[in-house]
């Protein structure tokens, strides 16, 4: 229960309840990412990407690498650079007599305004090199010695610059695209290109696929095409020389040239993730088996709750692959008889759905990312009257919530992820095992099957044979056993060989029920309305930055914030759910730490309760001042703790610490109230349902039942569900919202309309009996 991981207080005390049920269906619970650049990641094109229209493999080896036009980090899929190198055998000739016949303009005439098709005639006539511009000797000067040229003569570092892009001012060799070991400087006689024109912009991507299709006919691979995404609305063509020669020496062919891993396309793929019901790193194993990649390929800037249906950008080590593979391999056309048209009219299989596949030059990493867009419908609610909803959610506009790790965090099996933490804190490996291994109320049959072949009859290939291999933590710990022929003393060995992630999943639980148990502290002595004397805050003056870091630090492992829920993914389907979003946060390891100040009489009226902060326990952060801050070393003394060494031998167990923001107010919030009747009818519709055409959300004037339909956006550290609790005054743990749902009047009531149709004319007993069960 909430009690138990610390979540006891709300910012409004004086509301009264709401009862609503949360995440009822998966649809109940909608979340898209928002990028860096505020944008909400919605599925937009589920059919598949545009392809090469070459004879050229994505990966065929050029002398210098394509580079793409300059784009945004819009997610709207770019078909790809539209390579046109063609094969020795094609004549790179034009047919035509004329270097440009009329029939050139024709054709192209549909795709370019006529200043833009003067412009491309002009470019294709200069030929591949571009025309010589005199540069007044420049070309033929050297930097000057002894820091000359940092004193200010930037025209002659610009030249120098211009002459040779790939070499930056701190020396040679450094730049992107050139030889050896990444040097700019271009080959003997070879001056910069930057000549291309754009094409009127082209919405719809067949007829921007048949303009690629145009510039490989008429100038047999002389011109290159790729796709701008500058403006995704009206993506345009780009055309420019290509520099891979037509035709290529059977020497070329022997000896390839560097870089061709990259070949005209960049090494990342991106696309847009939908899953549904499904944990992100199981979705990103489901993912990695299909493209027959290694997990750590894929990278996402965040990961997301399983129960519900989440949005967000994925990205892939590409290795040779091209948009149209990976596309083909997720949606099984290699399977008999399966086609693409079947793909683009069924849901994706096992909950997983790709949509829009761009190139990119670099993978995603943890924090790449503003926050979540969140649309919530809490069903069948009871409210004291509609101004009780709207002083509700008002209240969560204005004063926000208290920014709890929510119960996501610590798992939904009766041995909570926090308990083992606190015991590998405190050095007792038998019991972290012990806890590891011991039955838990509810699991899998297979997984009470394996456990009790262990427990009770020590039967521990039995217990191996029968552990799903889902239960990750569980299995490492058997399969270390039998290495050591059913040894079971070296306990600390055994907890080593499961991953690092989970075992300091366990840890980093404790730091959130800490966290948790001291705001609420902090909010019963001085209340949420304003900051007092002894409070943290970040020192915005000293340190020049501003944010909310919420980091759980330990040494040698990149900590990163959380959105929704945000724990390391565990396979172990019981032991706590990986439904956590990493999001922006500050990496301490080789960084100056975040300063932070103490509140005192003289400026704690400069700053709101938004500014304060509390640390998560570590080496590298302060406590707050006064009885506060004595009470909070009291949690940790209590749990059997030192509260002022959290260096341990084993290094992965040394905490760094961090600070979090006790409190987070919405960036944007709104609600409706919706009526309904059947329980089995979305209230709010997915992405991938719209694009396949099924039928929107049936909302009923005068339904039945009551619905409260929440759509608000929340920064990267802060928890869907503990706004929600802000509303609602209800439990939000999964055990306790089952039971909700179990009891609910809009499923109870429609069974018992079921079986009086059916089998009350039958038999009275049945109906007599099941009255009596419902009222227990």
């Amino acid at each position: 229960m909430e009690n138990d991981v610390g979540i006891s207080e709300y910012i409004a005390s004086d509301l009264p309840q709401i009862h609503g049920i949360i995440k009822q269906r998966f649809t109940d619970f909608l979340v898209f990412e928002v990028d860096l650049d505020g944008n909400e990641i919605h599925l937009k094109d589920i059919g598949p990407p545009d392809a090469p229209t070459n004879n050229q493999k994505p990966d065929a080896p050029t002398e210098t690498p394509t580079e793409l036009a300059p784009t945004t980090s819009s997610d709207t899929p770019m078909e790809g650079v539209q390579s046109t190198v063609p094969t020795a055998s094609e004549d790179p000739a034009p047919k035509d007599s004329e270097p440009w016949p009329d029939s050139f303009t024709a054709r192209l005439q549909p795709y370019f305004s006529p200043s833009k098709l003067d412009d491309l005639k002009k470019m294709y006539l200069e030929g591949p090199e571009p025309p010589f511009v005199s540069d007044s000797g420049w070309a033929g000067r050297q930097p000057k010695a002894d820091g000359d040229a940092a004193e200010g003569n930037e025209e002659q570092k610009d030249a120098v610059e211009e002459r040779e892009p790939g070499r930056g001012r701190r020396g040679r060799g450094r730049g992107r695209g050139g030889r050896g070991r990444g040097g700019g400087r271009p080959r003997p006689g070879e001056r910069p290109d930057n000549r291309r024109v754009f094409s009127d912009p082209i919405p719809s991507k067949q007829t921007r696929t048949e303009l690629h299709q145009a510039v490989r006919e008429l100038f047999n691979g002389k011109l290159d095409t790729e796709t701008d995404t500058t403006n995704p609305d009206s993506a345009a063509i780009v055309v420019r020389w290509n520099k891979q020669p037509p035709g290529r020496s059977n020497r070329d062919r022997k000896h390839p040239a560097p870089s061709s891993s990259r070949g005209n396309y960049p090494p990342y793929i991106h696309f847009t993730l939908q899953k549904t019901s499904r944990d992100t790193q199981d979705a990103l194993a489901h993912l990695a088996r299909l493209l027959h990649v290694p997990l750590n390929h894929l990278a996402v800037a965040g990961t997301k709750d399983k129960r519900g249906v989440t949005v967000q950008r994925v990205s892939l080590k590409r290795d040779g692959k091209d948009v149209m593979a990976v596309w083909a391999a997720v949606n099984a056309l290699h399977r008999e008889g399966r086609t693409a048209e079947d793909a683009v009219r069924e849901r994706g299989e096992r909950g997983v759905r790709i949509a829009d596949l761009s190139y990119k030059r670099q993978g995603l990493e943890l924090g790449n990312l503003k926050g979540n867009a969140f649309v919530i419908t809490l069903r069948n609610v009871h409210a004291a009257s509609p101004p009780t909803l709207d002083r509700a959610l008002s209240s969560l506009r204005t004063r926000g919530f208290v920014n709890y790790y929510g119960m996501q965090r610590f798992g939904t099996a009766s041995i909570p992820t926090h308990a083992i933490g606190l015991a590998l804190l405190q050095g007792a490996w038998q019991k972290a095992v012990s806890m590891i291994l011991r039955e838990r109320p509810g699991e899998h049959p297979d997984v009470v099957a394996a456990r009790r072949a262990w427990l009770v009859d020590g039967d521990l290939a039995g217990a191996l044979e029968r552990m799903p291999r889902r239960v990750v933590a569980e299995r490492c710990i058997l399969e270390s056993y039998r290495k050591m022929k059913g040894d079971t003393r070296n306990a600390f060995g055994a907890l080593q060989t499961i991953p690092k992630n989970l075992r300091l999943m366990y840890v980093h639980a404790y730091q959130s029920y800490l966290w948790n148990a001291i705001v609420s502290e902090r909010i019963r002595m001085y209340g949420a309305e304003k900051p007092v004397v002894g409070d943290l805050v970040f020192d915005t003056e000293e340190s020049g930055k501003e944010g909310d870091v919420a980091v759980d630090a330990i040494e040698g492992d990149a900590p990163a914030g959380e959105d929704e829920g945000a724990v390391p993914a565990e396979a172990n389907e019981d032991a706590a759910p990986a439904e956590e979003a990493k999001g922006a946060s500050t990496e301490w390891k080789g960084k100056e730490p975040q300063r932070v100040k103490t509140l005192t009489e003289a400026d704690v009226d400069n700053y709101s309760i938004f500014d304060v902060i509390m640390p998560l326990p570590g080496k590298d952060v302060a406590y707050p001042g006064g009885s506060l801050g004595e009470r909070y070393k009291e949690f940790v003394r209590a749990d059997g703790l030192d509260p002022d060494n959290w260096v341990r031998k084993q290094k992965s167990y040394s905490l760094g610490g961090s600070y979090r923001k006790i409190l987070h107010l919405p960036s944007a919030l709104s609600y409706s109230v919706l009526r309904y009747t059947d329980p089995d009818v979305p209230l709010a519709q997915a992405d991938e349902d719209r694009l396949l055409g099924f039928d929107a959300p049936a909302v009923v004037a005068d339904g039945r039942f009551t619905a409260l339909q929440v759509k608000l956006t929340l920064g990267t550290a802060a928890y869907a569900t503990m706004a929600l609790r802000e509303v609602t005054r209800t439990e939000t743990s999964s055990h306790y919202q089952t039971a909700l749902t179990a009891a609910s009047e809009d499923v109870v009531d429609t069974w018992e309309y079921i079986i009086f149709c059916n089998i009350a004319p039958v038999t009275g007993v049945f109906w007599a009996t099941f009255e009596l069960i419902k009222n227990i």
